[in-house]
Parts: structure tokens; sequence; C-alpha cells
């Protein structure tokens, strides 16, 4: 196939591949998986251009960690690769400056590497807002110093609070997750322009949000208000009946958001990375996007709230 088109992740001077390679699925976060075709996926990743790799302690409680770092033994040096720090649980967090260097050590041993491309303060609408600024964000800049970490983010999934700590720190790159999905294009709309005029880089995830616009569907755990989980009958059968796979038109969506430089998908196997690279060869099918967009207009944007309600502000 032909090379994927890459992008620069605002002002890094690091270009990243479009399509992502979303690791939680090396530790089971949806569903269990074989640590040996896991394996292969991230090979055959690297091997199409599939260059960029993000990961967490979270993750499989630090499992996709370990099981990333065997598997890219040996082509470190082919990567991007971002984890992160502050959740280490459902309910376990840590913002605390020390713990974000213990954290990233510990991280750097899992990976068997000596450095992270991209620090990611993990999921921070659970944090305390002055100390996610003054504190948590600073003491992961100064691992900038020491050579463990080339840049420094945050992620989570309220975007105004995202943009609303962005606007008092100096990071290089945000991600949030089910935001730019034919469900919710906040991620554009509220961030877009904004990280465009700062240079900060764009990082979408779950662009199929959560398992909601697949063929399975959403695990039980789904947090979509039930109006939204409504809507996804008629856009599965509006897809059937074009022969469209909804996740690959999904897909499709998301990778075509210009001011997105990444959009990180989980994989974990061989025949899923595949699928995903087939949806780079294809092309958006605009009768179609836009009767779903039609069918989602009475939700589109309808979100869920994460983390402490303080940091959860209304639109």
């Amino acid at each position: 196939m032909s090379a994927i088109e890459r992008r620069e992740l605002g002002r890094t001077g690091v270009e990243l591949p479009v399509l992502g390679f979303g690791a939680a699925t090396l530790g089971g976060e949806y569903g269990p998986n074989d640590k040996a075709e896991g394996e292969r996926a991230v090979q055959a990743a690297i091997d199409a251009g599939v260059s960029y790799f993000d990961v967490a302690p979270y993750y499989g409680r630090t499992l996709a960690e370990e099981r990333l770092g065997e598997a890219l033994a040996g082509r470190r040096d082919e990567v991007f690769l971002s984890s992160k720090c502050a959740r280490f649980g459902l309910e376990r967090f840590d913002f605390s400056g020390p713990r974000v260097e213990s954290s990233v050590d510990e991280s750097l041993q899992r990976l068997r590497t000596d450095r992270l491309d991209l620090l990611i303060v993990h999921d921070v609408e659970f944090g305390d807002e002055r100390q996610v600024v003054e504190e948590t964000i600073p003491a992961a800049l100064a691992l900038k110093e020491t050579g463990k970490v080339r840049f420094v983010g945050i992620s989570g999934l309220p975007v105004r609070f995202l943009r609303k700590v962005a606007e008092q720190v100096e990071i290089d790159a945000i991600l949030s997750y089910a935001h730019y999905t034919l469900l919710n294009t906040e991620l554009d709309s509220v961030l877009g322009e904004f990280c465009q005029q700062q240079g900060i880089g764009l990082i979408n995830a779950s662009p199929l949000s959560l398992g909601l616009l697949t063929e399975p569907g959403p695990q039980d755990w789904h947090r979509a208000p039930e109006e939204v989980k409504a809507v996804r009958p008629q856009i599965l059968e509006l897809c059937r009946a074009r022969g469209k796979d909804i996740a690959q038109v999904a897909l499709r969506f998301a990778l075509d958001c210009p001011r997105v430089q990444s959009t990180l998908v989980g994989m974990k196997s061989v025949a899923e990375l595949e699928a995903n690279l087939e949806v780079l060869r294809q092309e958006s099918d605009a009768e179609l996007l836009a009767e779903i967009q039609a069918l989602v207009a009475p939700v589109h944007n309808l979100s869920w709230q994460e983390g402490r309600p303080e940091n959860n502000p209304p639109a």
C-alpha cells in the first residue's frame, strides 16, 4: 500500500501517522487477547508505517506496558511511544509531583526503554485543578530536562476542561477520547482552532466511541446517555443497507479531521490492523455521512461526565 499520511504534532517537529496503535488492548481492556498475536500485530503495524504507540500503566494494570515493551524489543527506535501517569486503577489516582517521577521510572522499566516520546497526564478531570496545573504538569515538564521525556501532554474526556488546563500551562499535546466520532465532534469544535493557534498537538482516541460504533456494540459498562445509544441501531441499519461496515465508516470519518494529527485505535490482532489499514485506502461516502448526520442531529455532542463535577463545565 502507499505510505501512510503523516501530520506534524503541534510545534514538536515530529510527524505522526494519521493512524496510531492504541495498546490498551494488549492489557485485555476490551476483552481477552492472545499475547503472541498481540506481538505480531505490533510488529506488523511498524512494518506498515503505523509507528505511533500509546499505552498507560492503567491499561491492564501495567500488563499493557509490559507486553508492549516485549513486543517493541529491538525496534524501539522505529516508533513514537507515549505513556501516561497519575491514573493507576479504576478509582486510584495520584497527581503528586513525586509520583509523576516514580511512575515514569516504572513505565520505562516495563517498556524496556530509556525515554518516553510523550508523557501524558492521564484523565486530568479526576484531579484537583490547582494541583494538576501547579504540581503535576510542572513535575512532568521537569522530566524533559532529564531526557526521560521528550514532550508532555494531558488527556481526559471533558474537552472544555482540557482547554482550561492548557490555557494555564505550556504543554505539547492534548488527547481526548470519544470526542471526534460520528456522534460527537467537540474535539475539533472546542479544541481544534485553539490547538492550532497555540501549536499544541491534537490526538483523537476511540473514534468508534468505545465500541458503540461497531457491529458487536458497546460493553455493558458504556456510559453514553441512553438516547445516544438508541441512535446506534439506526446508523447500523443504514450502513448495512449500503454494504458498509459501521466501524470502517466511523474510522474513515475520524481520519478525515484535518486538525487532528493522529487517531488512536485499539488493535489486538493482525486482522484488526489490516482492517484499519484498509480504511486508509477508502474514501468517505458523502451521501451516507449526510444521512448519518441527520439521524445523529438530535443527540449530536451529547456525552457523559467523568471525574470531578467542577471539572465538567457546561457548553
